[in-house]
């Protein structure tokens, strides 16, 4: 895939602003190290590695956006690839809206990206792209559900709670990222959902309350979101298998 021959540009933004606590104590997530690199350059890395993307755009923490622009500039990125980092906000939501701001106007398909998704594969990444140049306003990878999933009246910690139905397993997908879309949708849907109130657990979520369409591609296993001491040494295991197949 190429730019040069499409008049479309491709922007990634990566919300980076979180402290991550579920890996417990210490550095915010996307700073925590993979082999040695830290998740937030793996990510950047990813998103570079598409012929598609022409810019990334890191949405740090507001006091810690120089530190994290020296972060990158210390790791090699593809060269073809521009990148920028802007200070965050107080949610997740209103970082993506900054990180868009931020975007030239030249960009007209918008990819949002997990920096906690340090090894998605480049070609989820261009189906992504694909799907949206095709005419797809808002587009999500996404994986079939390998366990039954229960619908629980929520209660309080530790004590169990009642089920209330049993959704059919075969229409449920679990969503990943990049999630892509076409600019303006997505700036229509940051400008419509409010930041206060029921909001949205993800961009496309976001779109949805739009009455927009959103449609789904195949995700990846290796797309799986690193949130847990777990899941780290499952990447872990993962990025030494590349290293050791391909030299990644």
């Amino acid at each position: 895939m190429s730019d040069e021959s499409s008049p479309h540009r491709t922007a990634a933004v990566i919300p980076a602003a979180g402290r991550g606590i579920r890996l417990g104590p210490g550095a915010p997530k996307a700073l925590r190290t993979l082999g040695g690199t830290p998740m937030l350059v793996h990510a950047v890395r990813a998103m570079a590695a598409s012929r598609a993307v022409s810019l990334v755009v890191v949405v740090a923490p507001p006091d810690d956006a120089g530190a994290v622009k020296l972060l990158l500039d210390e790791h090699s990125l593809p060269t073809r690839t521009d990148y920028l980092v802007v200070p965050g906000g107080e949610t997740r939501q209103e970082s993506v809206r900054l990180g868009v701001e931020a975007l030239p106007d030249d960009i007209t398909t918008v990819l949002v990206h997990d920096a906690a998704r340090p090894l998605v594969p480049v070609d989820t990444v261009d189906a992504v792209v694909d799907a949206v140049r095709a005419g797809a306003p808002a587009v999500v990878p996404a994986l079939p559900l390998a366990d039954t999933v229960k619908e629980v009246e929520p209660g309080e910690k530790d004590q169990p709670e009642p089920v209330v139905a049993t959704p059919e397993r075969a229409r449920l997908r679990a969503v990943q990222t990049p999630q892509g879309f076409d600019r303006d949708t997505l700036v229509r849907a940051h400008l419509t959902v409010p930041l206060a109130g029921q909001g949205a657990t993800d961009d496309a979520g976001l779109v949805e309350q739009l009455g927009a369409p959103v449609v789904v591609v195949p995700g990846h296993e290796e797309a799986f979101k690193v949130t847990r001491p777990l899941d780290l040494v499952l990447a872990e295991a993962v990025l030494a298998r590349r290293r050791a197949n391909d030299g990644f």
